[in-house]
């Protein structure tokens, strides 16, 4: 797609982040939210525990060399969201109470024909687990139980992770009962602070450290080849194959290119013309995988923390701020609750969509108590088993999205042509 598209997501940059900030918005267009909600939108799921824990998790396994292959799935992920995006646009259908409806689910029975519907089924099911919130609610009670409570002093377990599972679920609850326009409000609010205080946060512990910071970078590169630290398991006979797995599921998992929750947020947008929401789209990983999971990863790398610490996912982060900044833990929890409770209300959106598509849209609302059911799951069990869950469960959502992506691919192609052709006149 990143070949036959010519590269565009690169060309178009600045038409792309001129449409975000509502040059081109139109209040008359069909859908419910705008450009700039649609992004942050998906990018209160995306931008959040993939990007501090996923790459702690990524460097854990791989070493620096990790780095190196969540870029290259951020790049490619670009072209794959400016896709997904635009075909959540040009084929948006109407669930059983006639409300315009985006994603991929929508996309595969409107575009491809009611013969494709076992497809999109099969979307909507993998989806329906995909959205649970299980692995963002696990690392938030891990760094509330690791910064917070073990070094005040607090008795820390079953019970306590309990209490903190219920007082999530009870928050959550609040907001995601109200709808997607709540949702889209709070995240609008919340996504822009909390990416500024990390942004700061690790800009100070680069700049303590700058003496790093050339090092490190060239070791991403030239431990991507090499793979001296990777500790996980080969893929097909070699080191590098399996360092290049890890990066990429783990940038899938930060990302979500491909995977087809962004194109449901983005398929709710107020637009007529499809090629400019695909351009919206694709702002998401260059904001996520590109600048945020990168900061998160040079200042784990530049502390040395990567190395010293048997810490991992949250807590290996946490270790990073802790040792360079004083209170720097504190600083990083702060953003960790903003990031991981506004992904606990996008992600209901998302779920709730798969249920509509599946169920009705009358009965929808019983996912969420489900979905908040889960977040209590999530609090009291382990990573490993929350990352395995989430991986399969996007590995199976990613199946019939690409299928019907690459299937429809030249018509996006053709929508592009003629919406820069008519920029041009």
């Amino acid at each position: 797609m990143l070949v036959r598209s010519r590269f565009l997501p690169f060309r178009y940059l600045g038409h792309a982040i001129q449409v975000t900030r509502g040059k081109y918005d139109d209040p008359d267009a069909p859908g419910e939210i705008t450009h700039f909600q649609a992004l942050t939108t998906a990018l209160s799921a995306t931008i959040g525990m993939g990007n501090i824990a996923g790459v702690a998790v990524a460097i854990t396994i791989g070493g620096p060399g990790a780095i190196f292959w969540l870029w290259v799935s951020g790049l490619i992920g670009m072209c794959t969201k400016f896709f997904t995006s635009t075909l959540a646009i040009m084929y948006r259908g109407r669930d059983s109470a006639g409300e315009v409806q985006g994603g991929p689910m929508y996309f595969i029975v409107e575009g491809l024909g009611k013969s494709w519907k076992p497809l999109a089924v099969f979307f909507s099911l993998a989806g329906l687990i995909g959205a649970l919130p299980v692995f963002n609610v696990n690392q938030l009670t891990q760094a509330i139980r690791d910064i917070l409570l073990i070094p005040n002093g607090v008795q820390t377990g079953f019970a306590s992770d309990l209490t903190i599972g219920i007082i999530l679920a009870i928050i959550t609850g609040i907001v995601i009962l109200g709808g997607l326009k709540r949702i889209s409000k709070t995240a609008a609010r919340l996504v822009p602070t909390m990416v500024v205080l990390y942004f700061v946060s690790v800009l100070i512990i680069l700049f303590i450290h700058i003496d790093q910071v050339p090092k490190y970078l060239i070791m991403i590169f030239t431990d991507a080849f090499a793979a001296k630290n990777y500790t996980g398991d080969p893929l097909l006979g070699g080191m590098v194959g399996g360092l290049i797995l890890l990066g990429i599921r783990r940038g899938a998992f930060s990302n979500e290119a491909g995977i087809g929750t962004a194109p449901m947020a983005h398929g709710a947008a107020r637009t007529s013309e499809p090629v400019r929401e695909g351009l919206v789209a694709m702002l998401g990983p260059l904001i996520d995988t590109l600048i945020v999971c990168t900061l998160t990863a040079l200042a784990i790398l530049v502390t040395g923390v990567w190395e010293t610490s048997d810490d991992n996912g949250v807590s290996l982060t946490a270790s990073a701020f802790g040792g360079a900044v004083p209170g720097g833990e504190y600083l990083l929890l702060a953003c960790i609750v903003v990031f991981g409770v506004s992904s606990l209300f996008s992600y209901s959106y998302y779920g709730t969509k798969c249920a509509s598509f599946l169920l009705g849209a009358d009965k929808k609302h019983w996912y969420n108590y489900f979905y908040i059911a889960s977040i209590i799951i999530g609090a009291t069990t382990s990573l490993s088993a929350m990352l395995n869950l989430i991986d399969g469960a996007f590995a199976l959502m990613a199946i019939p999205t690409m299928t019907a992506t690459l299937i429809m691919a030249p018509r996006v192609m053709r929508e592009a042509q003629a919406y820069f052709g008519a920029m041009k006149k």
